[in-house]
C-alpha cells in the first residue's frame, strides 16, 4: 500500500493500518476483534460487559489466532451509592408500560452493571499483557495505570472536549480518541457532564490535535473511505470505527438492532440516559419517544438499564439500547476483513492519486 500521510499510529500500536476497530460492548465479538488484526487494523475487545472468565477467554481465543497487537477496553466510572428512592421512582415511571405488556411489576429488579477497571482486571492485563489498553470515561486511579504501563502496553482513552483532551495527556495517555459527537454508543466525557459541551469531531479533532503533543485518534461519524481522508486533513494520526462494523456478519446485535441499522434515516439517532443512566447515542425506539431521550429520573450509571430488563424481553425494539452512530446509513453488509481492506484502500487511493 502506498504511504499514509501520518504514521505515528501505526508506529506506535506496530500495527498495519492506522484503523481501529471500536470496542462496543453491543456488537463486537472475538471473531470481530480476529479479522480485524487479520485484515491490519487494531482489533478492540470490549472488557466492561464480560466476567473475568469471560475476558480470559476471549484474550486466550484472540491470542491463539493472531500474534498481532489487540485493544482491550475498559470503563473507568465510579459505581453510584445506592438510591433506593430514586430507582423506585425510576421504576414506578415505567409501571404503565410493564401493565401494558404483561411484564411482573412486584418481582425484584433485575440487576444492571458495568464494572470499573479495577484490581481483579488489572490482574487479567498482566497476564496477558496485550499491546494496547484503552479507557472511557477517563483514566483508573494512578497505582494501577501504572501497572498497566509497567507491562508495556500502550495507554488510549477518549476525550469528547479539548480540556478532557489536555487532562488525558497529564495524566499519561500515548494517544488520545477525540471523541466527536456523532459517535455511537456512550459518551466518554468525565470533567463534565453537561451535555452542551460535547462537539461535533470537524470542530473537535484539529482543536485536540493544536492542544497535545500525542497522536490524535478521530472517532465519530467515520463510515466511509471520505471520512478517513478528512480525519487526516484535520491531523488525524488513525481513526476509530464502530457503527460501521456493525453491519458485519461477525457483530452479535440482536434480531431489533439489525433492523434498525438498516432502516433507521440518519436523523434518527439521539443521545441518551434511559438505558444506562449515562448518555449514549443510538437509535431512537419508543421508550426514547415517549419518555424523552434524556430524563432526569433515570438512575446513575450503569443502574438504569436493570428496570427495563423485563419490558425488553415482551418488546426488544421497543425497549432495547440501540446504539448506533449518526453515519449509519453509509454502512453496507460485508465482512470485517473486507471492511477494513476496503476502507484503507479507498483511502490511500484519494490520499496518495
Amino acid at each position: 500500500m502506498s504511504t499514509w500521510p501520518d504514521t505515528r499510529i501505526i508506529d506506535l500500536l506496530g500495527i498495519e493500518l492506522p484503523i481501529i476497530q471500536a470496542p462496543m460492548a453491543v456488537g463486537t465479538t472475538t471473531a470481530m476483534v480476529i479479522e480485524a488484526n487479520r485484515a491490519g487494523a487494531l482489533g478492540s475487545l470490549p472488557a466492561a460487559a464480560l466476567s473475568l472468565a469471560q475476558l480470559r477467554e476471549a484474550l486466550a481465543a484472540i491470542r491463539e489466532a493472531s500474534p498481532r497487537p489487540i485493544n482491550v477496553n475498559f470503563f473507568c466510572h465510579q459505581p453510584p451509592a445506592p438510591d433506593a428512592a430514586r430507582d423506585r421512582r425510576w421504576k414506578d415511571l415505567l409501571e404503565p408500560y410493564y401493565r401494558e405488556l404483561g411484564a411482573d411489576f412486584e418481582a425484584p429488579t433485575p440487576v444492571s452493571n458495568r464494572e470499573p477497571f479495577n484490581e481483579a482486571a488489572c490482574q487479567v492485563i498482566e497476564e496477558f499483557r496485550p499491546e494496547v489498553v484503552s479507557f472511557h470515561f477517563g483514566l483508573p486511579e494512578k497505582a494501577l495505570l501504572d501497572r498497566v504501563k509497567a507491562t508495556g502496553a500502550k495507554v488510549l482513552s477518549s476525550a469528547t472536549t479539548v480540556e478532557e483532551a489536555i487532562w488525558l495527556e497529564q495524566h499519561g495517555c500515548d494517544a488520545i480518541i477525540a471523541m466527536g459527537s456523532e459517535a455511537g454508543g456512550h459518551r466518554g466525557l468525565f470533567l463534565s457532564d453537561d451535555l452542551n459541551t460535547q462537539i461535533g469531531l470537524f470542530a473537535l479533532l484539529p482543536q485536540v490535535v493544536d492542544a497535545v503533543s500525542v497522536p490524535v485518534i478521530a472517532a465519530g461519524g467515520i463510515g466511509d473511505a471520505r471520512g478517513i481522508v478528512a480525519a487526516f486533513a484535520l491531523g488525524a494520526s488513525a481513526v476509530q470505527i464502530g457503527t460501521a462494523y456493525l453491519f458485519t456478519p461477525e457483530a452479535n446485535v440482536t434480531p431489533s438492532h439489525h433492523h434498525a441499522l438498516r432502516h433507521a434515516q440518519a436523523s434518527e439517532t439521539a443521545l441518551t440516559n434511559l438505558f444506562t443512566g449515562r448518555p449514549a447515542r443510538g437509535i431512537v425506539n419508543r421508550v426514547m419517544r415517549e419518555l424523552g431521550a434524556i430524563n432526569p429520573a433515570a438512575p446513575a450509571f450503569p443502574t438504569s438499564g436493570g428496570a427495563l430488563i423485563p419490558l425488553k424481553a415482551k418488546d426488544e425494539a421497543g425497549f432495547s439500547n440501540l446504539w448506533s452512530g449518526q453515519a449509519l446509513r453509509l454502512g453496507k453488509d460485508t465482512t470485517t476483513y473486507d471492511l477494513t481492506r476496503e476502507l484503507a484502500e479507498q483511502a490511500l487511493a484519494k490520499l496518495n492519486p
